[in-house]
């Protein structure tokens, strides 16, 4: 039974535990400064956001101070109330890199089981180092930037009882209020220890009252917003489909309950990674929140010989003042600048068709020539061949055969795929002297069993011993773990791009992973991965990368690392893309959304939808193109084409570089909204739809956000307002049916 102690004793805890962290030069900092360390305390500072923490000096425990908005000079010590029950003082604390044991019962950032089989650690501080700019992460995607646009931290941690040390990596990226993360463990014991969770990132918040948002769905639905109050006890969602999946996707966003889309505090948090993963939300007992991202614990189990490391993948956490809105908007400046890699980040985004809902499989050299001349008389600068192409010996002609016989059928290109590429890339798009692109598809992590591939290489194929090999869409799982595997991947999808004029690549992957040979595979299947797409990026960057996991399977920040963009969703239906779209854009700027004009009635929904909306949410995504026949489209949608790609081309450079505000949303209103504001400020874009027919009832207003109030804006060339008048008025649109749209432009005078 453990006794009651009173307020003396409490005094005397709060003035020793002050003794252990006293005020001093770095408190005391300037908040222009990235990186401040004095003695034991660390300042990451933003334009906007400071981040604090020090070495509690009796325990060697790291303490948070503080994550949120600038704070400069002192700062108030936490006070920490006595020990009483079972929950000992560390589960009473603000912990940055919590482990398992010694009195803190709430979930831990790393946890290894020693060659004993127990589990507790004791990391320590030991040193730090600091740095300007940033390194990269060995075999990992991760964030860039020189000397003027990151500064590092990097807390060195031992635990003397089993001689594991960790590296912690901070990164403050200021112009985005965003602090990147990451974990390396290294065995320097003489035995074998076994990682079995680690979080990249975790943060203690406050005790406060706070809600999580996160990003749910399912194939065709992804991407959909989910907001609920953080209650006590552990909230967590996840993947284990192998990959970061259309389930959940590897971000959350904790924000006070009043928090909006334009005010409030939001902080962001977004895993670089496309494998299984694990966000855990936790309120303790003492009212603590804890949020913690990494890999999935269930598929971890990481080996490690003495002398070995684990490095965790990164971490970004970004913090707004300005609502829900400022927060993804830090988070789409840094993945455009310091994240994406490709030359085609802001930049080339040909309007596209793609082949697929127009001709399916079932095509030859003609009939695809033919869809290219069609797309090309619209005024489309890319046309892009989907599956179907490949196999010789099992010829691709449906989903039950020819994954990994990456050759082109013999059947359909009598006189070779260049021959095919050569003709169409003769093409001219409508009314310019532009020739047209070629892009073609790939699904390289997967093999039908009725293939050559799986015939001379069943062991390639992920298995668990004699268990069954699970087909999903007639379809195994290559062991891309396997360096053999790898090498075939670069070198079957290297010999194409070679053999032919090929300057676009859409890399699909349609199933998740179902039978492992251990935990670990997942992660090194990743670590492989992220090494096919390193060197195929670096050999061909003249292409242009689409990532496609039957649809937003693997919409990620890893991917983002080495393709440009990638397709948010197999759902084309235009109602259901303004969610999902708008869903996507929380942690992922629109530049990466590939988003499609589609044939009507919706293949996925039935639905029939104006071509105009349809185009207007299409445009919305960095990467504008069609999925139809123009052959087979009805004449009134067919004569709208051009001028909506032409209306594409004009908004997408917006698209590409400047800033997203959602102004309402399909789930809080009939009339969403979205206003996208040039770099430079001078000129703006807003989309504006309305989902239900409206009858005998007053037309509302849209305020936009984000504009100069003191500066005079035309709008569509016609009527001139000033921009306090748009934020704070608004402006009408009157819609005569359901399902309509407008894209209005705003030019600064």
């Amino acid at each position: 039974m453990f006794r009651l102690v009173n307020r003396a004793t409490v005094i005397a805890s709060v003035v020793s535990f002050l003794g252990h962290c006293p005020v001093t030069a770095a408190d005391q900092s300037s908040s222009t400064d990235p990186i401040v360390v004095d003695g034991k305390t660390f300042a990451l500072n933003g334009d906007h956001v400071s981040y604090r923490f020090h070495v509690d000096n009796s325990t060697g425990d790291l303490l948070s101070d503080h994550f949120g908005g600038s704070v400069t000079g002192p700062i108030p010590t936490e006070i920490t109330g006595a020990v009483n029950g079972w929950v000992g003082r560390p589960g009473r604390i603000r912990r940055e890199f919590p482990d398992q044991g010694r009195g803190d019962f709430r979930i831990p950032a790393i946890r290894i089981r020693q060659t004993e089989g127990y589990t507790v650690s004791d990391l320590q501080y030991r040193s730090h180092e600091t740095k300007r700019g940033k390194p990269t992460l060995p075999g990992l995607p991760s964030t860039f930037g020189d000397e003027d646009d990151v500064s590092t931290l990097v807390i060195h941690l031992y635990d003397d009882y089993s001689d594991v040390a960790a590296a912690l990596s901070y990164s403050i990226f200021p112009k985005q209020d965003a602090i990147v993360r990451s974990a390396s463990i290294k065995n320097k014991g003489k035995s074998n220890i076994t990682v079995e969770s680690l979080a990249s990132l975790s943060v203690d918040f406050p005790y406060e009252d706070l809600d999580m948002i996160s990003l749910r769905g399912d194939w065709a639905r992804e991407a959909h917003r989910e907001r609920r109050k953080v209650e006590y006890g552990i909230q967590s969602f996840g993947s284990l489909t192998g990959y970061a999946s259309h389930l959940h996707n590897p971000f959350v966003s904790i924000v006070n309950p009043e928090t909006t889309e334009s005010s409030g505090e939001a902080w962001g948090f977004s895993l670089i990674y496309s494998g299984s993963f694990s966000v855990e939300v936790e309120k303790g007992s003492q009212g603590f929140t804890r949020t913690m991202l990494g890999l999935n614990p269930s598929q971890l189990s990481w080996n490690l010989g003495p002398g070995e490391n684990l490095t965790s993948p990164e971490c970004v956490a970004v913090y707004s003042n300005n609502g829900i809105g400022g927060m993804s908007r830090s988070l789409h400046r840094l993945y455009r600048n310091h994240l994406i890699k490709s030359k085609f980040a802001t930049a080339d985004r040909p309007a596209l068709l793609n082949s697929w809902e127009g001709l399916g499989s079932t095509f030859n050299e003609s009939t695809i020539y033919e869809l290219a001349r069609e797309s090309a008389d619209l005024g489309i600068k890319m046309f892009v061949l989907d599956d179907g192409w490949f196999g010789d010996k099992y010829p691709r002609t449906s989903d039950t055969a020819g994954l990994g016989d990456w050759v082109p059928n013999p059947r359909r290109f009598p006189e070779g795929l260049a021959h095919a590429v050569n003709s169409i890339t003769d093409l001219k798009a409508a009314n310019t002297s532009t020739n047209l692109r070629f892009g073609i598809w790939f699904e390289p992590e997967m093999v039908n069993p009725n293939s050559s591939l799986y015939h001379e290489h069943p062991d390639w194929a992920l298995h668990a011993g004699s268990y069954p090999r699970t087909q999903t869409r007639n379809q195994l799982v290559l062991n891309v773990a396997l360096p053999e595997v790898q090498e075939f991947i670069i070198e079957a999808v290297s010999n194409i791009l070679n053999s032919a004029d090929i300057t676009y690549v859409k890399w699909d992957n349609n199933r998740g992973i179902h039978e492992m040979p251990s935990p670990s595979t997942d992660h090194q299947y990743m670590l492989g991965l992220y090494r096919v797409f390193d060197n195929l990026t670096t050999t061909f960057p003249d292409v242009l990368w689409e990532g496609c996991a039957s649809g937003g399977g693997r919409f990620d920040p890893g991917v983002l690392q080495y393709f440009p963009q990638i397709w948010a969703s197999d759902d084309t239906d235009a109602i259901e893309r303004i969610t999902i779209q708008l869903g996507t854009s929380l942690a992922y700027p629109p530049s990466a959304m590939g988003a499609h004009l589609s044939a009507v009635p919706n293949q996925q929904t039935g639905r029939t939808v104006p071509v105009d909306f349809r185009g207007h949410v299409a445009m919305m995504g960095g990467s504008f193109g069609l999925e139809l026949d123009p052959a087979n489209t009805p004449e009134a949608d067919r004569a709208a084409l051009p001028g909506l790609i032409k209306l594409a081309e004009k908004v997408n450079p917006i698209i590409l570089k400047g800033d997203m505000y959602r102004l309402s949303l399909p789930e809080d209103s009939d009339w969403p909204a979205v206003l996208f504001i040039s770099e430079d400020s001078s000129e703006a874009v807003l989309f504006y739809f309305q989902l239900n027919p409206r009858v005998d009832q007053a037309i509302p207003w849209v305020r936009m956000q984000g504009l100069d109030p003191t500066a005079m804006y035309s709008v569509d060339d016609n009527a001139t307002y000033s921009g306090a008048t748009l934020m704070n008025l608004g402006l009408q649109f009157p819609f005569d049916t359901e399902y309509g749209s407008k894209v209005v432009f705003l030019e600064k005078q």
